[in-house]
Protein backbone atom coordinates (compact mmCIF):
# COMPACT_ATOMS: atom_id res chain seq x y z
CA UNK A 1 0.00 0.00 0.00
CA UNK A 2 1.26 3.54 -0.72
CA UNK A 3 2.43 5.63 2.22
CA UNK A 4 1.80 9.30 2.94
CA UNK A 5 3.98 11.76 4.84
CA UNK A 6 3.05 15.38 5.47
CA UNK A 7 4.95 18.45 6.66
CA UNK A 8 3.07 21.52 7.91
CA UNK A 9 4.67 24.87 8.77
CA UNK A 10 2.69 27.71 10.34
CA UNK A 11 4.29 30.93 11.59
CA UNK A 12 2.42 33.59 13.54
CA UNK A 13 5.69 35.49 14.09
CA UNK A 14 9.32 35.43 13.00
CA UNK A 15 12.47 36.06 15.03
CA UNK A 16 12.84 39.86 15.29
CA UNK A 17 16.56 39.44 15.96
CA UNK A 18 16.93 37.98 12.45
CA UNK A 19 14.58 40.44 10.73
CA UNK A 20 15.88 43.82 11.95
CA UNK A 21 13.34 44.11 14.76
CA UNK A 22 10.29 43.05 12.69
CA UNK A 23 8.33 40.15 14.18
CA UNK A 24 5.86 39.76 11.29
CA UNK A 25 2.92 39.12 13.62
CA UNK A 26 0.00 37.27 12.01
CA UNK A 27 -3.14 35.76 13.53
CA UNK A 28 -4.13 32.56 11.78
CA UNK A 29 -1.07 30.74 10.44
CA UNK A 30 -0.69 28.28 13.31
CA UNK A 31 -4.39 27.50 13.01
CA UNK A 32 -3.89 26.86 9.29
CA UNK A 33 -1.10 24.40 10.03
CA UNK A 34 -3.19 22.60 12.66
CA UNK A 35 -6.15 22.32 10.32
CA UNK A 36 -4.05 21.01 7.43
CA UNK A 37 -2.39 18.49 9.77
CA UNK A 38 -5.86 17.39 10.91
CA UNK A 39 -6.90 16.78 7.28
CA UNK A 40 -3.68 14.88 6.64
CA UNK A 41 -4.07 12.75 9.77
CA UNK A 42 -7.67 11.86 8.91
CA UNK A 43 -6.50 10.82 5.42
CA UNK A 44 -3.86 8.48 6.88
CA UNK A 45 -0.74 10.62 6.55
CA UNK A 46 1.98 10.72 9.17
CA UNK A 47 2.54 14.39 9.97
CA UNK A 48 5.32 16.70 11.10
CA UNK A 49 4.11 20.09 12.35
CA UNK A 50 6.50 23.04 12.66
CA UNK A 51 4.97 25.95 14.54
CA UNK A 52 6.53 29.44 14.57
CA UNK A 53 9.90 29.13 16.40
CA UNK A 54 10.28 25.52 15.18
CA UNK A 55 9.70 26.53 11.55
CA UNK A 56 13.35 27.22 10.79
CA UNK A 57 15.26 26.55 7.58
CA UNK A 58 17.15 23.66 9.19
CA UNK A 59 14.00 22.03 10.60
CA UNK A 60 12.01 22.31 7.38
CA UNK A 61 14.93 21.04 5.31
CA UNK A 62 15.49 18.13 7.70
CA UNK A 63 11.81 17.16 7.58
CA UNK A 64 11.79 17.20 3.77
CA UNK A 65 15.02 15.21 3.53
CA UNK A 66 13.74 12.60 5.96
CA UNK A 67 10.61 12.27 3.84
CA UNK A 68 12.73 12.01 0.67
CA UNK A 69 14.64 8.98 1.97
CA UNK A 70 11.45 7.36 3.29
CA UNK A 71 9.02 7.70 0.40
CA UNK A 72 9.10 5.38 -2.62
CA UNK A 73 7.38 5.60 -6.02
CA UNK A 74 3.57 5.81 -5.67
CA UNK A 75 3.91 7.23 -2.14
CA UNK A 76 2.84 10.84 -1.51
CA UNK A 77 4.27 13.92 0.18
CA UNK A 78 1.98 16.72 1.37
CA UNK A 79 3.74 20.00 2.21
CA UNK A 80 1.75 22.98 3.54
CA UNK A 81 3.04 26.41 4.53
CA UNK A 82 1.21 29.31 6.13
CA UNK A 83 3.04 32.55 6.84
CA UNK A 84 4.59 35.53 5.13
CA UNK A 85 5.90 35.42 1.58
CA UNK A 86 8.70 37.58 0.23
CA UNK A 87 10.81 38.22 -2.86
CA UNK A 88 14.50 38.80 -3.49
CA UNK A 89 16.25 39.70 -6.78
CA UNK A 90 17.35 36.67 -8.82
CA UNK A 91 20.97 37.38 -9.74
CA UNK A 92 21.50 34.24 -11.81
CA UNK A 93 19.65 35.49 -14.88
CA UNK A 94 17.91 32.12 -15.20
CA UNK A 95 14.75 31.93 -17.29
CA UNK A 96 12.73 30.22 -14.54
CA UNK A 97 11.89 33.65 -13.04
CA UNK A 98 10.46 35.94 -15.77
CA UNK A 99 10.01 38.70 -13.18
CA UNK A 100 13.73 38.41 -12.16
CA UNK A 101 12.65 37.72 -8.58
CA UNK A 102 12.97 34.62 -6.43
CA UNK A 103 9.93 34.08 -4.25
CA UNK A 104 10.59 33.16 -0.62
CA UNK A 105 8.95 31.53 2.36
CA UNK A 106 9.63 33.77 5.37
CA UNK A 107 10.72 31.17 7.90
CA UNK A 108 11.48 31.92 11.53
CA UNK A 109 15.22 32.48 11.08
CA UNK A 110 15.54 33.58 7.44
CA UNK A 111 13.89 33.62 4.04
CA UNK A 112 13.84 30.27 2.23
CA UNK A 113 14.24 30.65 -1.54
CA UNK A 114 11.86 28.92 -3.93
CA UNK A 115 14.97 27.45 -5.57
CA UNK A 116 15.89 25.87 -2.22
CA UNK A 117 12.45 24.31 -2.04
CA UNK A 118 12.79 23.04 -5.62
CA UNK A 119 16.16 21.49 -4.71
CA UNK A 120 14.60 19.58 -1.83
CA UNK A 121 11.68 18.36 -3.96
CA UNK A 122 14.09 17.12 -6.63
CA UNK A 123 15.53 14.85 -3.94
CA UNK A 124 12.44 12.65 -3.95
CA UNK A 125 12.41 9.43 -5.94
CA UNK A 126 10.79 9.65 -9.35
CA UNK A 127 7.19 8.53 -9.06
CA UNK A 128 6.59 10.02 -5.60
CA UNK A 129 3.46 12.17 -5.74
CA UNK A 130 4.10 15.65 -4.33
CA UNK A 131 1.37 18.09 -3.31
CA UNK A 132 2.31 21.58 -2.06
CA UNK A 133 -0.17 24.08 -0.59
CA UNK A 134 1.18 27.58 0.10
CA UNK A 135 -0.87 30.19 1.96
CA UNK A 136 1.33 33.26 1.62
CA UNK A 137 1.88 36.25 -0.65
CA UNK A 138 3.78 35.87 -3.95
CA UNK A 139 3.15 32.12 -3.97
CA UNK A 140 1.91 31.49 -7.51
CA UNK A 141 5.13 30.40 -9.28
CA UNK A 142 3.22 30.65 -12.54
CA UNK A 143 1.82 33.07 -15.09
CA UNK A 144 1.26 36.43 -13.44
CA UNK A 145 -1.94 38.42 -13.49
CA UNK A 146 -2.31 42.20 -13.54
CA UNK A 147 -1.35 43.75 -10.21
CA UNK A 148 -3.86 44.37 -7.44
CA UNK A 149 -4.11 47.34 -5.06
CA UNK A 150 -2.25 46.88 -1.80
CA UNK A 151 -4.55 46.19 1.18
CA UNK A 152 -3.75 48.25 4.24
CA UNK A 153 -3.77 45.44 6.81
CA UNK A 154 -4.04 41.71 7.23
CA UNK A 155 -1.74 40.59 4.43
CA UNK A 156 0.87 37.85 4.50
CA UNK A 157 3.72 39.80 2.94
CA UNK A 158 6.87 41.11 4.51
CA UNK A 159 6.65 44.93 4.12
CA UNK A 160 8.57 46.06 1.05
CA UNK A 161 10.86 48.51 2.92
CA UNK A 162 11.73 45.70 5.36
CA UNK A 163 12.38 43.30 2.47
CA UNK A 164 14.81 45.81 0.96
CA UNK A 165 16.53 46.44 4.28
CA UNK A 166 17.02 42.76 5.03
CA UNK A 167 18.05 41.97 1.46
CA UNK A 168 20.73 44.69 1.52
CA UNK A 169 22.01 43.28 4.81
CA UNK A 170 22.05 39.70 3.47
CA UNK A 171 22.75 40.42 -0.21
CA UNK A 172 26.05 38.54 -0.28
CA UNK A 173 24.53 35.46 1.34
CA UNK A 174 21.58 35.28 -1.05
CA UNK A 175 23.65 35.96 -4.16
CA UNK A 176 26.11 33.20 -3.23
CA UNK A 177 23.24 30.84 -2.42
CA UNK A 178 21.45 31.54 -5.71
CA UNK A 179 24.62 31.01 -7.73
CA UNK A 180 25.48 27.79 -5.89
CA UNK A 181 21.99 26.39 -6.50
CA UNK A 182 22.22 27.32 -10.19
CA UNK A 183 25.69 25.78 -10.50
CA UNK A 184 24.58 22.56 -8.80
CA UNK A 185 21.64 22.24 -11.20
CA UNK A 186 23.88 22.85 -14.24
CA UNK A 187 26.48 20.35 -13.02
CA UNK A 188 23.82 17.72 -12.44
CA UNK A 189 22.55 18.21 -16.00
CA UNK A 190 26.01 17.77 -17.52
CA UNK A 191 27.71 19.86 -20.25
CA UNK A 192 25.18 18.98 -22.94
CA UNK A 193 22.07 18.86 -20.75
CA UNK A 194 22.02 15.09 -20.37
CA UNK A 195 20.98 13.65 -17.02
CA UNK A 196 24.07 13.12 -14.89
CA UNK A 197 22.86 12.46 -11.40
CA UNK A 198 19.32 12.11 -12.67
CA UNK A 199 17.56 12.72 -9.37
CA UNK A 200 19.23 16.10 -8.95
CA UNK A 201 18.90 17.11 -12.61
CA UNK A 202 15.25 16.34 -13.23
CA UNK A 203 12.38 18.63 -12.39
CA UNK A 204 10.32 17.35 -9.49
CA UNK A 205 6.82 16.31 -10.53
CA UNK A 206 4.55 18.21 -8.18
CA UNK A 207 1.14 19.84 -7.89
CA UNK A 208 1.18 23.29 -6.28
CA UNK A 209 -2.01 25.03 -5.24
CA UNK A 210 -1.11 28.47 -3.94
CA UNK A 211 -3.02 31.24 -2.22
CA UNK A 212 -2.41 33.74 -5.01
CA UNK A 213 -0.31 34.61 -8.07
CA UNK A 214 3.34 35.64 -7.83
CA UNK A 215 2.45 39.34 -7.96
CA UNK A 216 -0.54 39.14 -5.62
CA UNK A 217 -1.08 39.24 -1.88
CA UNK A 218 -2.70 36.70 0.44
CA UNK A 219 -5.00 37.77 3.26
CA UNK A 220 -4.70 36.70 6.88
CA UNK A 221 -7.85 36.24 8.98
CA UNK A 222 -9.06 35.90 12.57
CA UNK A 223 -9.26 32.09 12.41
CA UNK A 224 -7.73 30.97 9.09
CA UNK A 225 -6.07 32.66 6.18
CA UNK A 226 -8.46 33.48 3.34
CA UNK A 227 -7.04 30.71 1.14
CA UNK A 228 -7.00 28.05 3.86
CA UNK A 229 -10.48 29.05 4.96
CA UNK A 230 -11.76 28.67 1.40
CA UNK A 231 -10.00 25.31 1.11
CA UNK A 232 -11.64 24.08 4.30
CA UNK A 233 -15.04 25.23 3.06
CA UNK A 234 -14.55 23.32 -0.21
CA UNK A 235 -13.18 20.23 1.52
CA UNK A 236 -16.16 20.03 3.90
CA UNK A 237 -14.47 17.55 6.24
CA UNK A 238 -13.94 15.14 3.38
CA UNK A 239 -17.25 15.50 1.54
CA UNK A 240 -15.53 16.89 -1.58
CA UNK A 241 -15.23 14.25 -4.30
CA UNK A 242 -13.58 15.93 -7.32
CA UNK A 243 -9.96 15.97 -8.51
CA UNK A 244 -7.28 18.60 -8.03
CA UNK A 245 -8.38 20.81 -10.94
CA UNK A 246 -11.97 21.03 -9.69
CA UNK A 247 -10.66 21.48 -6.11
CA UNK A 248 -8.61 24.47 -7.27
CA UNK A 249 -11.52 25.99 -9.21
CA UNK A 250 -13.87 25.64 -6.24
CA UNK A 251 -11.36 27.39 -3.94
CA UNK A 252 -10.81 30.09 -6.57
CA UNK A 253 -14.54 30.84 -6.75
CA UNK A 254 -14.58 31.61 -3.03
CA UNK A 255 -11.90 34.32 -3.24
CA UNK A 256 -11.90 37.78 -4.89
CA UNK A 257 -10.06 38.55 -8.16
CA UNK A 258 -7.37 40.35 -6.14
CA UNK A 259 -6.38 36.98 -4.64
CA UNK A 260 -6.46 34.35 -7.39
CA UNK A 261 -5.26 30.92 -6.20
CA UNK A 262 -2.95 29.28 -8.71
CA UNK A 263 -2.73 25.68 -9.86
CA UNK A 264 0.86 25.18 -10.98
CA UNK A 265 2.38 21.94 -12.20
CA UNK A 266 6.10 21.21 -12.27
CA UNK A 267 7.62 18.28 -14.10
CA UNK A 268 5.00 15.81 -15.29
CA UNK A 269 2.54 14.83 -12.56
CA UNK A 270 0.68 11.72 -13.68
CA UNK A 271 -2.81 12.42 -15.08
CA UNK A 272 -4.16 9.87 -12.61
CA UNK A 273 -2.67 11.94 -9.75
CA UNK A 274 -4.43 15.08 -11.00
CA UNK A 275 -7.73 13.21 -11.18
CA UNK A 276 -7.46 11.83 -7.65
CA UNK A 277 -9.55 13.18 -4.83
CA UNK A 278 -7.27 15.57 -2.85
CA UNK A 279 -5.22 14.04 -0.04
CA UNK A 280 -5.66 10.50 -1.35
CA UNK A 281 -2.83 8.19 -0.30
Amino acid sequence: MPAGLSVHAGLNTVDPARYEGWDGALLACENDARDMARIARSAGFSETVLMTADATVDNLTAALREAAVTLAPDDILLLTYSGHGGQVPDVTGSDDEPDALDETLVLYDRQFLDDELHRELRGFAEGVRILVLLDCCHSGSGTELPGAPLPETGIRMMPVPRQRQIYERDRGFFEELQRSLEAAAEEAAGPFGEARGAREAREASAILISACQDNQLASDGPVNGAFTGALLDVWQDGAFRGGYRSFHRAIQRRLPPTQSPNLYLTGSPAPAFLRQRPFTI
